[in-house]
């Protein structure tokens, strides 16, 4: 048995047992790749974790850059309460119609709100807004701009809250500071960030499975 097969039967059983996805959230996964939508969406196993995390922060409002099809956008918002509200960003049109039936056929709808356009745009009208602050933010889009999104979350947060940053590892490129990816050199440079800021305190961790070598940040906002 591969390495990678290993991988894979660990996650499936994982998942079998502690995160076992039903009709919506499949459904979710189906129409996105029938809508010709990358097939980036998180894993089952992530999703629990964030719905977890979220349920730990006792979040009633989550912040979400970078919907796809709204997979871990629903993962998310099952875990707020029935006032609660999940903001999610997502830059494609056609990305954010296929989310915004998955989370509608998912009851959410109500409580979730689709904005469509570029999140680096997004971002400075949620902050015109006076919004209430956010206790969580999800960063899952272009990598190379997660740098300016960890910046953002910290103007949209507050003490106490978690920003979670997605795909961090880069197959273990995130490593080498002589490559010159975009994504890669945005990964690093929010990893640095997140390790020098003095309101941040963050780990990361790496991560095999369904979804390959990768991982996530993780950081709490401090007073």
């Amino acid at each position: 048995m591969s390495e990678t097969q290993l991988w894979d039967d660990v996650d499936d059983y994982f998942i079998g047992q502690l995160a076992p996805e039903d009709e919506v959230l499949t459904a979710a996964l189906r129409d996105s790749e029938a809508a010709g939508l990358p097939e980036i969406a998180v894993s089952a196993a992530e999703g629990k974790l964030l719905h977890l995390l979220a349920q730990i922060q006792g979040a009633t409002r989550v912040l979400e850059i970078g919907t796809l099809g709204g997979y871990s956008t629903i993962w998310l918002a099952r875990a707020l309460p029935a006032d609660g509200r999940v903001v999610t960003l997502e830059y494609s049109a056609r990305h954010a119609e296929v989310a915004t039936r998955n989370i509608a056929r998912a009851g959410l709808d109500k409580i979730v709100e689709v904005r469509v356009g570029p999140a680096l745009e997004s971002l400075p009208v949620l902050v015109d807004e006076h919004q209430d602050p956010f206790d969580l933010v999800f960063i899952d889009a272009d990598k190379s701009n997660n740098p300016h999104y960890v910046e953002w979350a910290l103007k949209l947060t507050r003490p106490g809250s978690l920003i979670i940053v997605d795909n961090v590892v880069r197959g273990g490129r995130v490593a080498d500071p002589d490559n010159a990816s975009p994504d890669v050199q945005g990964t690093r440079t929010a990893i640095e960030l997140i390790g020098s800021h003095a309101r941040l305190s963050g780990t990361a961790i790496q991560t095999v499975g369904r979804k390959g070598y990768d991982g996530f940040a993780l950081a709490r906002v401090l007073p």
